[in-house]
């Protein structure tokens, strides 16, 4: 074997071996992170559903916008009993947070380009109707903050999507 083809063999096992730790760590998170519903906001209704994805807004980055000039950062958030998220400050080091508070991470420059979560949620073709009812994006969030959208909710909190 030529030392070129002994490289290319090897960086070819590097990707692999990186992509299937990124891939195990993805579902970890959906499995065990901590369960976070953020209530989604109105969008154009003619951009809501586009073929098999439906596009987002989170009412939460109202809250951001108007609170902060930064384009990313963290937010503190308190959860109530049903894990729904409710704003409360822009993170700040100095002050520590309470037993229900987690933080959320945050990028953007205004409320329509904000992005907490997801922008999108995508769907099996066909299946549009079974998310009509959405209220909450369901969120799992790992202790480092990565933060991963892995559903959508009803008012009542049921999990939408099509019947098992």
């Amino acid at each position: 074997m030529k030392p070129r083809d002994f490289v290319l063999w090897g960086m070819t096992f590097v990707i692999f071996v990186l992509t299937t730790y990124l891939v195990y760590q993805r579902e970890l998170l959906a499995v065990n992170g901590r369960v976070v519903l953020l209530e989604l906001a109105p969008v154009d209704p003619r951009s809501l559903m586009q073929g098999d994805y439906m596009q987002l807004r989170y009412a939460l980055a109202d809250d951001i916008a108007a609170s902060t000039g930064l384009e990313r950062g963290f937010v503190v958030v308190r959860l109530d009993s049903n894990n729904v998220a409710r704003f409360v400050r822009v993170y700040d080091p100095a002050t520590p947070l309470a037993a229900n508070e987690v933080l959320l991470p945050f990028r953007g420059s205004n409320q329509w380009d904000m992005q907490i979560g997801s922008k999108s949620y995508f769907m099996q073709e066909g299946h549009a109707e079974y998310y009509d009812d959405a209220k909450y994006g369901e969120m799992r969030l790992s202790d480092s903050g990565t933060i991963m959208l892995v559903g959508l909710r009803d008012e009542h909190f049921n999990l939408l999507g099509p019947p098992k």
